[in-house]
This record gives structure tokens, C-alpha cells and sequence, in this order.
């Protein structure tokens, strides 16, 4: 849901329709299955992506009709969807088609700010009568069941008889500027936290990337080069990333600073560098643990 809020968020200001899509089951273990969605708009447009693209003519068929109200649909999976959707044979996928306007006005900007929201949907067969919408505020109002489920700290669906409870809670980002066995290594150790890693080395893509960072996230700077690493800190600096972590000696820390005071960047307050803590690390994976451990630590607010 995350990844298509920005577009479904502008479409509903442009007051274009879009119809939103996401799995009910089966609840896949993994995260980015279930924060999975897609968004159909009029003429065939997709935003995002869901089980690769393996129903998509079937959607768009859905969408096609223009429903007033959600519904949940049904397919069971042959030997080819099996495949594309890495879904075993026969299994009964299940998804809910849900018009944006159906939504509250308030779930979009909730998913653009990263916050974990709960989605309740209210069946009568396969039709959706009606979306309730919690975030960490309003929580305490939803049905103790939903409350509980939300409070795990996990996304996931789960299938009531009448219902379809939907939470979603962000996954850290991870933009690592620069490559190398460390940038590999910390990867590597991320992945183990669940968070998503991004490894990328052109200055205009790191731009990218770091501009779509919040306050629950990551940048790490890497590179020898002053000019270009001084580039992609200017550009987390800019984001709203909530640890900013430059690797390099003391000497590479002041020749940023330099640059950067050049371009009239001299609040330097959320970099930590050099990065990590100082646990006497040398090899990669020992870094990597160290600048993790920082990064944890800044993001819990220890």
C-alpha cells in the first residue's frame, strides 16, 4: 500500500478514479507480499505491483465494470500462475477490488507519512458495505480484536467471516550510497532486521532514492570520492531520513563538510560520522554491525 499512495493519492486529488487491489489470502510469510498492492486506473494504467503481474488481466477485467462498492474475488491457481505468482497449485488466492473513493480521505496521506494504519472491511458475501480506518491515534477506538491484531507490529490480513482486517506497518529503507563488500555486508545484515536495502553508486539515482526516505529510515554514505559523496549526503540531508550515517577517515568527514559548506550546507548535526559505533571493528561484517547498531539506536531514539 505504501508504494502506491503518492500516485492514488494524486489521481483521487485529480479526481481520476483508480481501483485498489491487495491480497486476503493465503497470508504469505513474506513482508513484501503483504504489504503488497495494486492500483487500476481508467484505460489500463497499473501502479504497483502484485504477485508479479500474474492476475492482472483479471483485475483489469474487475475494474472495467466500474464497481460503486468493493468486492472479493476469487481464482484458483493453475500451473502457470503457480509460477509467476509462486503460489503452489490449486490454491484459492482471494483479493479484494476496492475503489479509492471507498477509502477514507484520510488513509492516503496516513500511508505518504509511513504511518502503520488498520483497514477493516465490512462484507455482506462478496461485497464490501463499508471501510473502517485506524492509525496509532484512533487505534483504541477499533473492536479489541482489530486493536490486538494491529498491536503485533506486523503487517498482515486476516479473514473473519464478515470481515477483512488489513494492517500495515512500514518496513525501514535503506539507501546505501556506494558499493563495495561493506555496502554488501550491511546489506546482508538489514535483510536479517527485515529492513529494504537499496545499494546504488550513481549520484542522480541515490538522489532518487534518498528523496522518498521518512523519518523511519536509513542513509548510508560510502565512496572516497569527495565530490560524489558529498553529493549523496547533500541529497540524504535534504530527505527526511531519520539516521544519516558517512563512512570514511576524520579527513574525509572534514573535506564533505567543506563541500558542502561551499553550497551553504553547514548543519551537519544529523550525520554520524565516521559511522558506526566504535567497537574496534575491521572487517566488513564486523562494520556493518556497528553502523546497524548506531542506526537502531538513532531510530529507537536510545
Amino acid at each position: 500500500m505504501y508504494d502506491i499512495a503518492l500516485s492514488v493519492n494524486a489521481c483521487l486529488r485529480a479526481n481520476t478514479r483508480a481501483d485498489i487491489v491487495w491480497m486476503v489470502s493465503p497470508n504469505s510469510s513474506e513482508k513484501s507480499i503483504r504489504t503488497e498492492a495494486l492500483a487500476l486506473t481508467p484505460g489500463g494504467g497499473k501502479i504497483g505491483s502484485l504477485l508479479g503481474g500474474t492476475f492482472n488481466g483479471h483485475f483489469a477485467e474487475i475494474a472495467s465494470q466500474k464497481l460503486t462498492a468493493g468486492r472479493q474475488v476469487e481464482f484458483n491457481v493453475n500451473d502457470f500462475e503457480s509460477v509467476t505468482a509462486g503460489l503452489p497449485v490449486n490454491t484459492k488466492a482471494k483479493f479484494l477490488v476496492v475503489p479509492a473513493a471507498q477509502f477514507s480521505p484520510e488513509l492516503w496521506p496516513a500511508l505518504l507519512q509511513r504511518e502503520a494504519v488498520a483497514l477493516v472491511c465490512q462484507l455482506d458475501g462478496s461485497e464490501v458495505t463499508g471501510i473502517s480506518f485506524y492509525n496509532q491515534e484512533t487505534i483504541a477506538t477499533a473492536d479489541p480484536a482489530v486493536a490486538e491484531i494491529y498491536n503485533r507490529g506486523v503487517s498482515t490480513v486476516v479473514e473473519l467471516e464478515h470481515q477483512v482486517i488489513s494492517i500495515y506497518w512500514p518496513v525501514t529503507k535503506m539507501v546505501i550510497a556506494g558499493g563495495g563488500l561493506i555496502a554488501e555486508a550491511i546489506s546482508e545484515a538489514a535483510h536479517v532486521l527485515g529492513w529494504q536495502v537499496a545499494i546504488e553508486s550513481n549520484v542522480g539515482m541515490v538522489s532518487g532514492l534518498m528523496a522518498g526516505l521518512s523519518k523511519l529510515d536509513c542513509a548510508v554514505i560510502m565512496g572516497h570520492d569527495v565530490e560524489s559523496s558529498s553529493r549523496c549526503l547533500e541529497s540524504a540531508l535534504e530527505s527526511d531520513a531519520g539516521y544519516i550515517g558517512a563512512l570514511g577517515s576524520k579527513q574525509m568527514q572534514e573535506n564533505r563538510a567543506d563541500w558542502l559548506a561551499y553550497r551553504d550546507v553547514t548543519d551537519l548535526s544529523r550525520v554520524h560520522g565516521p559511522a558506526g559505533f566504535d567497537i574496534g571493528a575491521k572487517t566488513p561484517p564486523e562494520i556493518a554491525i556497528s553502523i546497524l547498531a548506531q542506526a537502531i539506536g538513532v531510530l529507537k531514539g536510545a
